[in-house]
Order: structure tokens, then C-alpha cells, then sequence
């Protein structure tokens, strides 16, 4: 399970002309943020999505909705240390809920598997 954050603007990964060239861009910065729990076995995809902040609430609602997908099922969530994903509130409801929360050592998104997923859709989006 992580947070991915989409922004809406262009990115320029590599350009070059003789003249210059003015690319026209919407102003601000609006994010579309995507919390995804990805099933290692079944390749299915879990995600709240919304345009405000990634927090504790969203984390509960997204174990929520695993938990309903697999209700009487063992669940384990592979998660790294964001804040909001070791705050009490989600601890507590993980808890109540027999919902294991795994923790991988921090800066270490080559073990997250859903880090994967993101990088793919960032780069074909």
C-alpha cells in the first residue's frame, strides 16, 4: 500500500530547438492523489482517490475497502513509514480490524511493490 501524487502540469523530459518555443501550461498546481493497495497474487488494485491530502482517514478508508474485498481472509498491508501510515489512529483500527501492517526500512522503494506500478503509470500517462 502507498501514495502516489499526480500533478497536473507538462513535464519536459528532453527538448531541444533552434527558436524558442512557448508551451502553454495550466496555471497552479493541482494534485490528484491515488492511495493503492496492490494484491501481489491476484494483480488487483485497490485505490481512494481524492484532490485534497493523503492522511490518516484516507489510509483507514482504504483498509476499509481491502478488508471488505477480502473479509475471512489473513490480510496483510506491506506499507513504508509515511506518517500518516504509522499514526496511532490507523494502528488502532489495523488492530480491531486483524489487519497486519508490515513495515519495510526506510528508503527502500525498490521492496515496495506498488512502487513499480506507480513508476509504470507515471511514465505511460
Amino acid at each position: 500500500m502507498d501514495a502516489s501524487h499526480f500533478v497536473h502540469s507538462p513535464f519536459l523530459g528532453y527538448l531541444w530547438s533552434q527558436t524558442r518555443i512557448y508551451i502553454r501550461a495550466p496555471s497552479g498546481r493541482k494534485r490528484h492523489n491515488v492511495l493503492g493497495a496492490f494484491n501481489a497474487s491476484s494483480h488487483e488494485l485497490i485505490t481512494v482517490k481524492n484532490d485534497a491530502y493523503v492522511n490518516a482517514i484516507t489510509v483507514i478508508e482504504l483498509i476499509k475497502d481491502v478488508h471488505s474485498q477480502y473479509e475471512g481472509q489473513k490480510i496483510t498491508l506491506v506499507m513504508d513509514n509515511a506518517r500518516y501510515q504509522r499514526c496511532k489512529a490507523v494502528m488502532e483500527y489495523a488492530r480491531e480490524n486483524d489487519v497486519e501492517l508490515l513495515f519495510l526500512p526506510s528508503y527502500s522503494p525498490n521492496l515496495h511493490l506498488i512502487e513499480r506500478l506507480w513508476k509504470f503509470v507515471k511514465k505511460n500517462a
